[in-house]
């Protein structure tokens, strides 16, 4: 069900609802916009391959859909698409996950055709998002991304207090790609924004079930408080979560794929592989 906003709300926190056509709005110097477009056409998907340099890629591809969150005074953008996050995916080259050779039948395009795994067919990507600078305005605007930097640093972000009552002035969900793995799991990427009178914060969440085999959770977490007398200051929480079926038995935990259809509820039953949280300081005004 699409969420729609109060624009009650958003005038009285301040925010402007984009123009007709576009969905999000601008608050406290910041523009957010989501935008969910349909699956990539052949001809697109071709010239994807030719840039990744492969002959695979994910059944569903989102390639048009994005979330932008930008800083309009810095020019800072923030920004989440499919094509960054499969650069990310052919980059780390993950070894493919084992599944049992009564499964491998599915992956086949034609009978009796042989099956060879020899790539990570999951589509896992390390990716956490894309930051870039805008150095100009208008039609010669161009982008460095080497102006940011993450930092690491000690700070939480404080999940219960974003439990609060505050109203929500907007929310979206974009997918960026979906593989159902020839029917033997799921292997998904979306990007889930919330913007409050307070902050802004996003959920990136690559999920993977292959059924009987492995579940590995890669969640990204970002939020930026909004303040009138400083600059402001985003932190980023990183955290992977990975296992096998078999090591989840062995700790009583159901063994069967339909148990596991919800990241939200058996997250917490995944251990943690990686965990760091770092921090962007926007830079000065252009």
């Amino acid at each position: 069900m699409e969420w729609e906003a109060d624009e009650k709300e958003v005038k009285a926190a301040g925010a402007q609802l984009l123009p007709a056509g576009r969905r999000g709005l601008v608050i406290h110097g910041w523009e957010i916009e989501s935008s969910n477009r349909s699956i990539l056409t052949s001809l697109n998907l071709q010239s994807w391959e030719e840039k990744l340099q492969t002959s695979h890629l994910p059944e569903m591809m989102f390639g048009d859909s994005s979330l932008v969150l930008k800083h309009m005074s810095s020019g800072t953008k923030i920004h989440f698409n499919a094509y960054d996050a499969l650069v990310g995916w052919k980059k780390e080259a993950l070894p493919p996950v084992e599944v049992p050779a009564a499964a491998q039948w599915k992956f086949r395009s034609k009978p009796f055709q042989q099956v060879i795994l020899d790539y990570d067919y999951t589509f896992t990507t390390p990716y956490s998002g894309s930051e870039t600078v805008e150095t100009g305005r208008g039609t010669d605007s161009e982008e460095n991304s080497c102006c940011l930097k993450w930092e690491e640093c000690e700070e939480q972000i404080n999940v219960v207090a974003l439990a609060s009552k505050e109203p929500i002035l907007f929310y979206d969900e974009v997918v960026l790609y979906e593989d159902e793995l020839a029917d033997s799991g799921v292997s998904l990427l979306t990007v889930k924004v919330r913007v409050m009178p307070s902050c802004w914060f996003l959920l990136l969440r690559f999920w993977l079930r292959v059924d009987g085999m492995l579940m590995r959770l890669r969640d990204t977490r970002i939020l930026c408080n909004f303040s009138e007398n400083t600059k402001p200051v985003i932190l980023r929480e990183i955290c992977w979560r990975e296992s096998t079926f078999k090591a989840l038995a062995s700790k009583g935990y159901p063994s069967d794929s339909a148990s596991y259809n919800d990241p939200n509820v058996i997250s917490q039953r995944l251990p943690i592989v990686l965990h760091k949280t770092q921090k962007l300081k926007i830079p000065d005004s252009l």
